[in-house]
């Protein structure tokens, strides 16, 4: 593990409430989708915490998922999947 990687897992203590903030374009199903992938990692995430704001014009959709995160891996691991799904326009 280089330096930097080290620097970066010491600044968080896991376990620890970690928000996920999701968008892409509003569609039928969006927040469904993005909710089974984050509980496919966080089984423990619960839906009624998912926060949703619609863009001014109303074309995209965002979504903050805050999860009881416990593990760097585990973080990755769900920013791997937000990433490579064809209805997250951006992860972060």
């Amino acid at each position: 593990m280089s330096e930097i990687e080290s620097d970066r897992d010491a600044l968080f203590e896991f376990p620890c409430d970690f928000p996920i903030k999701i968008m892409g374009k509003t569609q039928e199903g969006f927040a469904q989708t993005i909710a089974e992938l984050i509980i496919r990692h966080a089984p423990d995430f619960d839906l009624a915490t998912m926060e949703m704001r619609a863009s001014s014009a109303g074309r995209y959709l965002s979504l903050t998922c805050t999860i009881r995160a416990h593990s760097r891996a585990q973080l990755d691991a769900i920013y791997q999947d937000l990433s490579a799904h064809p209805m997250v326009a951006m992860a972060l």
